[in-house]
C-alpha cells in the first residue's frame, strides 16, 4: 500500500479520496490554486502545495506543476480525482514516467483507447456492443457534418473527443447551424480538454441515460457494480441520478451491464470506469410499464474516471469504490466476485451546484452566510464548504452532493424530501429549491423522464416552483416580511419578521422557540441572511441591455472567444463574446444594432461582473 497520496483536484471529490486514503491509513497531500487557498480540501489534507494561479490552465491542468508538487512532497501515488486532468492521457503517461510516482486510474494507454470517443466506439463495436449511428474519425470541416445529416437525418451531435458532461458537445438541428455550432464545440474542447478534436453521432429524441460502473484489476477480474439512471439532465449534464433504474427490467437491466462488463474486458482496462449507454424510451408508456429486451440501446462512451455520481453505486453495494481504485493501482487483486455484488434497495445522488434553477441554471456566486446540512438515516453528504465560505465562478458549479438510500424508491423519495427541506444553505443560490420541485413532479416521481425533460419543462412553472421551495429564482428585498410560529410557555404566536427567506431551507413550516420577556411579551429572535452577490443573473445566451452603448460583462468568467472588433457593425441579437464561467460556455449578444467603435478585451482575459467588453456607436 502507498505511504502518501496526492490527491490532484479540488473540492468535494478531494476530500472524499483523502477520506479513502485516511481509512487506509495513507497519508494525503492537496495542491491548490490561489483562489483556493482556503477550500475545503486544503484544510482537510496532511499537507498542501500551491501551484499556481485561479485560472485552471495555469494551476490545476498544469502537469509539470502537479507532478513537481508530487515530488516535493515526497507523494508515491496521484490521484485525479473526475474532471481536470483525471481522463487525460498525456498526464497520466507523464505519471507513469516518474520514478516512485504510481498513476490510480487506468493505465495511459487504456485511456487513450477508450477515453477518446471515436477509438472507444470502434473497440465496443468489435466487441458486440450496441452504438449509436456516428462517425469513427474525426471531422474537420462542416462540409463533413452536412454529408452526415443528409444521410442519417438531423438533429445531429457533435462531440468533443476529450468531452464530457454535456461539455464540447452541440446539437445541430439543420444545416444552418452546422458552421457556428462545429465552431462551438472545437473550440470547448480545446478549452476544457486541450482537444479540438470532434466526432459527429445520430441525435436520439427520447433517450435515457443509462450507465454501469466497472471496477477492475490486474489480474483478469471485471466486476460490474450495477447501473445508474443519469436521465434527469439541463444542458446534458446530470442533475439527479439514481440506481437502480426505475425504467428498466431486470432483463434489460442485466443484457445492458453485461454488455459493459464484456466490452471493459476486451481491452484489458484496469481501475474504476463507467460505461454508459442511451436506451430508446417509449414516449406512450405508463409509469407501471418497464422497458424490456425489445428496447433498443447503444454504447455512448467510457469514462475513464470515477464519475460524480459513483456514490449511488457505493450506497447499493456496499463496496466503496475510491478504495478499491487506491488498492488496484497498489496491485491488490479484487475480493469478490460477479455473484457477490449484490443491489441494495435504492439511492439517489442529488447534485447541490451554485445555479439559480429559476432563471435557466444560471451560475452563481456568493459568501456561504449559513451551513447546516441535513443528516440521519439513509442520508449521506459529500461536501468540502463550511459557513463563511466563498464560492467563486473560476471552477465548476458543484459544491456538494446529497445522496439519499433506502429501502425502494417510494421511501427514498420520501426520505428524500425530508433531507433536502432540512437542507439550510444560505448566502448563494443553490439548485436545492429545484430539487424539491422535482420530488412533486408527476413525470420524474413515476420515472419516465428522459434526457430531454428538463428542456421541454414551461420555465415560468420552474422558476415560480424552485421560488416556493426557497426562493431561488430572485432574491428577497431586505424590507420584505415573513410569518413565523413561535412557541412560549406552551402557546402558539404568530410572529412577523423582516428580511429574506434562506434559500432551500423550511419555510412556511419554520418554527422558533422564544423565552417570555420580562415584560410579559414574547421575545424572539430569527437570523437573517445577507443577499448572495450572484454576478450571475442572467440567461443562455447572454443578452446584454447596453443603455449607454456599452456592452458589459454580466458575470464573472473568462474570454473564450471574441467575435467582432472595432468597426465591425452588429445587429441586435448577435453574438459579441463568448464568455466562460463555471465551465459553461455563455454567448454574450448585442440588444440593438451599431457599430463597435471600442474593443476593451482580448480572448483569454478574464473579466468580472460589470466590466465592459465592447462600446458601441448606435447613432
Amino acid at each position: 500500500m502507498f505511504d502518501k497520496v496526492l490527491v490532484a483536484n479540488r473540492g468535494e471529490i478531494a476530500v472524499r479520496v483523502m477520506a479513502a486514503c485516511e481509512e487506509l491509513g495513507v497519508d494525503t497531500v492537496a495542491v491548490y490554486s490561489d483562489a483556493d487557498e482556503e477550500g475545503g480540501h486544503v484544510r482537510y489534507a496532511d499537507e498542501a502545495y500551491n501551484i499556481g494561479p485561479a485560472r485552471a490552465a495555469e494551476s490545476y491542468l498544469d502537469h509539470e506543476a502537479v507532478i513537481e508538487a508530487a515530488e516535493e512532497a515526497d507523494a508515491d501515488a496521484i490521484h485525479p480525482g473526475y474532471g481536470f486532468l483525471a481522463e487525460n492521457a498525456e498526464f497520466a503517461g507523464k505519471v507513469e514516467d516518474v520514478e516512485g510516482v504510481t498513476w490510480i486510474g487506468p493505465s495511459a494507454e487504456s485511456m487513450e483507447l477508450l477515453g477518446e470517443k471515436t477509438k472507444a466506439r470502434t473497440v465496443m463495436d468489435e466487441a458486440g456492443v450496441p452504438i449509436v449511428p456516428g462517425t469513427t474519425d474525426p471531422v474537420e470541416t462542416a462540409e463533413a457534418v452536412d454529408e452526415f445529416g443528409e444521410e442519417h437525418g438531423y438533429p445531429v451531435a457533435i462531440k468533443a473527443e476529450g468531452g464530457g458532461g454535456g461539455r464540447g458537445m452541440k446539437v445541430v438541428r439543420s444545416d444552418d447551424d452546422v458552421e457556428a455550432e462545429l465552431e462551438s464545440a472545437k473550440r470547448e474542447g480545446e478549452a476544457y480538454f486541450d482537444n479540438d478534436s470532434v466526432y459527429l453521432e445520430r441525435y436520439l429524441e427520447t433517450p435515457r441515460h443509462v450507465e454501469v460502473q466497472i471496477l477492475a484489476d490486474e489480474h483478469g477480474n471485471v466486476r460490474h457494480l450495477g447501473e445508474r439512471d443519469c436521465s434527469l439532465q439541463r444542458r446534458h449534464q446530470k442533475v439527479i441520478e439514481e440506481g437502480p433504474s426505475p425504467a428498466l427490467t431486470d432483463e434489460l437491466r442485466e443484457e445492458i451491464s453485461e454488455a459493459a462488463r464484456r466490452g471493459i474486458g476486451e481491452t484489458g482496462y484496469t481501475n474504476a470506469g463507467t460505461v454508459e449507454f442511451l436506451v430508446e424510451d417509449d414516449p406512450e408508456r405508463g409509469p407501471d410499464e418497464l422497458l424490456g429486451t425489445d428496447a433498443d440501446f447503444y454504447f455512448l462512451e467510457v469514462n475513464t474516471r470515477i464519475q460524480v455520481e459513483h456514490t449511488v453505486s457505493e450506497e447499493l453495494t456496499g463496496i466503496d469504490i475510491v478504495k478499491w481504485q487506491i488498492r488496484v493501482a497498489a496491485g491488490e487483486e479484487l475480493d469478490f466476485s460477479q455473484d457477490d455484488v449484490e443491489l441494495d434497495g435504492h439511492a439517489i445522488e442529488y447534485r447541490i451546484n451554485a445555479e439559480s434553477a429559476g432563471e435557466d441554471f444560471e451560475p452563481t456566486t456568493g459568501t456561504v452566510t449559513r451551513y447546516d446540512p441535513p443528516g440521519r438515516i439513509g442520508v449521506r453528504l459529500d461536501d468540502a464548504i463550511r459557513q463563511g465560505d466563498d464560492i467563486g465562478s473560476d471552477y465548476d458549479s458543484l459544491i456538494g452532493k446529497l445522496i439519499v438510500h433506502a429501502g425502494d424508491r417510494e421511501e427514498c423519495l420520501a426520505r428524500s424530501d425530508r433531507a433536502l427541506a432540512e437542507f439550510d444553505l444560505a448566502g448563494v443560490q443553490t439548485t436545492i429549491p429545484f430539487h424539491r420541485l422535482m420530488l412533486d413532479d408527476d413525470t420524474f416521481v413515476d420515472g419516465l423522464h428522459t434526457t430531454k425533460y428538463l428542456d421541454g419543462i414551461d420555465r415560468e412553472r420552474l422558476a415560480e416552483g424552485t421560488e416556493r421551495f426557497g426562493g431561488d429564482d430572485e432574491e428577497a428585498s431586505p424590507d420584505s416580511e415573513r410569518t413565523l410560529t413561535v412557541t412560549v410557555g406552551g402557546k402558539q404566536f404568530d410572529v412577523r419578521l423582516e428580511g429574506e427567506p434562506v434559500a432551500g431551507g423550511r419555510a412556511a413550516s419554520e418554527r422558533v422557540t422564544a423565552n417570555p420577556s420580562t415584560d410579559g411579551s414574547a421575545g424572539a429572535t430569527a437570523g437573517t441572511t445577507e443577499s448572495a452577490d450572484t454576478g450571475a443573473d442572467t440567461t443562455d445566451p447572454v443578452d446584454v441591455d447596453d443603455g449607454d452603448g456599452v456592452v458589459a460583462a454580466e458575470m464573472d468568467g473568462t474570454l473564450i472567444g471574441v467575435r467582432v472588433d472595432v468597426g465591425d457593425a452588429v445587429e441586435a441579437g448577435d453574438t459579441v463574446c463568448s464568455l466562460e464561467s463555471m465551465k459553461m460556455e455563455n454567448e454574450v449578444t448585442a440588444t440593438r444594432t451599431g457599430v463597435v467603435a471600442e474593443r476593451f478585451v482580448e480572448k483569454g482575459d478574464s473579466v468580472t461582473a460589470g466590466d465592459p467588453l465592447f462600446r458601441l456607436d448606435t447613432e
